[in-house]
């Protein structure tokens, strides 16, 4: 090797090494961008989290229907939703890294669409859901009162649709103050909405449903307006036109695995829930365990957001070729999960003795949560590590590898320990949950893996390619 070989190899050697100043610089973009969206996701969220503590205090039975209903609006359709829309995070994030500005309005329009015609079938199995919860053995009281929870919740299904839709649209191009103001009003006026609808009506339980049905509607409207009106949105905005059915095979193809992906994960959660229904005191257990999934999934918003940030960062650093900053902003994103899973489980653990009585005023609750917390604690950490590798896998568009994970991580491994925990080794409620915490460790190990294997060159050669040709991949490279 001549001398001037070794000085340009050394030359790239520094400019692929991840100095502080660059990994600084890196680490404040992604706090600008995630700060906003733990903001806006844990504000969407608590709308349902808001409603449940409220009809919680008109009883234990109106307490676990009211989550099971909750519960079950996540599995069968908020989840599916979700995970449908973040397919945007890969095509439009990486259309906006390659300047491709109008794509990006054209998706969103065909996101809508797409989800929309995705919540028809989910509404009518909505519908009949105290019919399907009795025919599985649940109490008669607990699903008659689920049911009618369920039911009205039907038009925040189809708010909801609309709302992941603009969220993923706003969010790649980094555009995060409407959404922010949008969600913090609407979550401010539900608290005294809800409460006026279960206390002050004839409604009752099913008042909180309303609240949330209204609530997501609100929001909806504001960003939509936003979206077509402001000028920030100018060269993102396209014409509704027939075009937006030519991007529908292309959507789903990033749609669907990103859907299964996410319901795999959040299904296998909700499923404890289920099955708590079947073991001795299913009005305690039930209770319990929605606790603690609320706790968890309300905290895990946080690490959302930053695995949104990372998402964003990852796919517009793709889409504009850059492979490096791309590495860099996946070590900045994970270096703050670490961070914030420190700071949150401490906390939540100092807190153990007192975080249940936010949801029920039963002592017997409230002393089962405190048992449950340090689980909790644990299940906090590993949510926070998978939070921010999932956020890097729609970033990257392999979505698809994300399937597989969570599949052998969560029903191969996770739900039978679970089974096996809680039904026959007779740990009830405890051993459910520790088996679903074995599969999410064998979910971050596996996940950190791929993520560490991942080659930055070649994907973002192959992300500009695609993208110029008007062809994205699923398919991605690895060493």
């Amino acid at each position: 090797m001549t001398r001037m070989e070794e000085t340009l190899l050394i030359k790239k050697e520094e400019q692929e090494r991840v100095t502080w100043d660059v990994f600084s610089k890196e680490m404040r973009r992604i706090c600008n961008i995630a700060a906003p969206m733990v903001v806006v996701v844990c504000s969407q969220f608590l709308l349902q989290v808001v409603s449940t503590m409220i009809v919680g205090h008109l009883g234990e039975l109106y307490l676990s229907s009211a989550a099971l209903a909750i519960s079950l609006s996540g599995v069968t359709g908020f989840s599916l939703l979700m995970g449908m829309a973040s397919g945007l995070e890969t095509i439009c994030g990486q259309a906006y890294g390659a300047q491709q500005y109008q794509r990006i309005g054209m998706q969103a329009y065909t996101a809508i669409f797409s989800l929309i015609l995705v919540c028809i079938p989910v509404s009518l199995l909505w519908i009949n859901m105290e019919h399907i919860l009795v025919f599985i053995g649940q109490d008669p009281l607990i699903s008659h009162e689920a049911g009618k929870f369920i039911v009205w919740m039907v038009p925040a299904l189809f708010a909801y649709a609309i709302l992941q839709s603009l969220v993923r649209y706003f969010q790649i191009q980094s555009l995060l103050l409407p959404m922010l103001a949008s969600s913090c009003v609407t979550l401010i006026i539900h608290v005294p909405l809800c409460w006026t609808l279960v206390f002050k009506t004839r409604l009752s339980n099913v008042g909180g449903a309303l609240a949330v049905s209204i609530s997501m509607w609100s929001n909806v409207t504001f960003l939509g307006l936003y979206m077509r009106y402001s000028s920030a949105c100018a060269k993102t905005r396209a014409p509704i036109s027939l075009e937006l059915f030519k991007g529908t095979w292309q959507f789903f193809r990033y749609a669907i695995p990103s859907a299964v992906m996410v319901c795999l994960e959040w299904w296998s959660y909700e499923l404890l829930v289920l099955l708590s229904g079947l073991l001795a005191n299913p009005q305690l257990e039930t209770s319990v365990l929605s606790v603690c999934l609320n706790t968890i999934s309300t905290l895990y918003m946080i690490p959302f957001g930053i695995g949104a940030a990372a998402s964003t960062r990852v796919a517009n650093e793709l889409g504009a070729g850059n492979s490096y900053d791309a590495r860099v902003a996946v070590l900045a994103a994970m270096s703050l999960a670490v961070m914030e899973t420190t700071v949150v489980s401490t906390t939540l653990f100092a807190c153990r003795n007192v975080y249940g009585y936010v949801f029920s005023n039963e002592k017997e609750v409230v002393d089962y949560v405190t048992v449950m917390a340090p689980l909790v604690c644990i299940s906090v950490i590993l949510d926070s590590i998978q939070g921010v590798l999932t956020g890097i896998a729609r970033g990257c568009g392999w979505q698809h590898l994300g399937v597989f994970v969570n599949l052998g991580a969560f029903y191969l491994c996770g739900i039978p320990m679970a089974v096996l925990l809680g039904f026959v080794v007779r740990l009830g409620g405890k051993g459910l949950w520790i088996g679903i915490q074995c599969g999410a460790f064998v979910q971050t190990v596996l996940l950190s893996t791929i993520t560490g294997c991942i080659n930055w060159k070649k994907q973002a050669i192959k992300a500009k390619t695609r993208l110029f040709d008007g062809q994205l991949s699923a398919n991605n490279v690895l060493v």
